[in-house]
């Protein structure tokens, strides 16, 4: 049997491998042994598996397949920050980041092969779409960034944050399953509190999130507080404007109790007037929440510029001054094109 035809192992559940475990007259108690070597010591060899006898391990290897993804390049920045080419098994190419601080390691991970949404600011935007990713191929982005962390800095991984290449909330059971598999006691048993998915605004999505009662952080990149700006940067808020986001957001909060950060990257004379943050106040005023302004990280075949420094400092002060948590990320791994907004395949990136 080709590898093409072999079952990829970690699409399938406990329960099932149990089943098919016994139709190969194989103990039912040996699928929850290799389920642990899949999920939890993140193996991607059958013949690693140690404690299986040999012969289980070669008929695992004849029906299965373990379609893990591989580091394919790797560049450090002057801050640390560690950006990752990731190979899939079907040849297509991703990126990762690993950025550390004094008391955390954030792995920053990505949920598509490029991306639909086309927002103009950002480079994987300009890509195209291939697929989404599965589950198994974020899991591994945390397992391989979380290796990272401990080789070169010997700390552990601390936070993720799905704001790589794609759009979490239209890969949405993708991501639900990855997020469970990193959070469950036979996964990696890291803490839903210390996951942050952030999303472009797609209410329906936001709402689904609040019936599901996620634990989970939820961050909208939102830029701008104005339908028409944020028309003109972000097409998808044609299809969903603030106002259906603000009612989305609301009733997310009313489901999970959970405040929500908005993401506003400040651009040069676009959306940096005080206008411009009575606007975002406003809307802030719909639930607890709190703002990270983003430093804007320009990119070769965009003409918008970050806004200069007196401005971003006034912006904050006035949302401050108005009770807002507000707190300005500076850039990382800008030197690598590892910053937010700036990962894309080169070779795959159009003018």
């Amino acid at each position: 049997m080709s590898k093409n035809q072999k079952t990829d192992i970690r699409s399938l559940s406990v329960e099932i491998l149990k089943q098919q475990f016994t139709a190969m007259g194989e103990p039912a108690f040996r699928a929850k042994q290799v389920y642990d070597w899949l999920w939890v010591k993140a193996c991607t060899n059958f013949q690693d598996m140690s404690n299986l006898p040999k012969s289980l391990r070669e008929k695992l290897g004849e029906s299965y397949t373990i379609n893990h993804i591989t580091v394919d390049q790797s560049q450090f920045s002057a801050d640390r920050t560690i950006k990752n080419t990731f190979k899939l098994y079907d040849g297509n190419i991703i990126e990762g980041v690993l950025i550390p601080a004094t008391e955390r390691m954030t792995a920053c991970v990505s949920s598509q092969v490029g991306c639909s949404l086309s927002c103009k600011f950002c480079a994987t935007g300009y890509m195209e779409r291939k697929r989404n990713l599965n589950p198994d191929e974020i899991y591994d982005q945390v397992v391989l960034i979380a290796k990272q962390a401990n080789d070169n800095y010997q700390m552990p991984l601390s936070n993720i944050v799905y704001m790589g290449m794609g759009e979490p909330l239209l890969n949405y059971s993708n991501v639900m399953k990855s997020i469970e598999r990193i959070t469950a006691e036979d996964g990696l048993n890291m803490a839903a509190k210390r996951i942050t998915v952030s999303t472009a605004g797609i209410a329906k999505m936001i709402k689904k999130l609040g019936d599901d009662q996620v634990r989970f952080n939820l961050a909208l990149s939102l830029h701008a507080a104005n339908d028409e700006k944020r028309n003109t940067i972000m097409p998808i808020n044609e299809q969903n404007s603030l106002k259906a986001l603000a009612e989305a957001l609301k009733y997310y909060f009313a489901k999970t109790k959970n405040p929500v950060t908005y993401e506003y990257i400040v651009f040069d004379n676009f959306n940096d007037g005080i206008e411009d943050a009575i606007e975002l106040a406003k809307f802030c005023r719909h639930l607890p929440c709190k703002v990270n302004i983003i430093e804007y990280n320009p990119i070769s075949f965009a003409a918008y510029q970050n806004a200069e420094t007196d401005k971003i400092d006034a912006f904050a002060d006035y949302l401050r001054h108005q009770g807002i948590t507000t707190n300005i990320r500076r850039s990382r791994g800008k030197d690598i094109d590892a910053a937010c907004g700036q990962l894309a395949v080169k070779e795959k990136a159009v003018n």
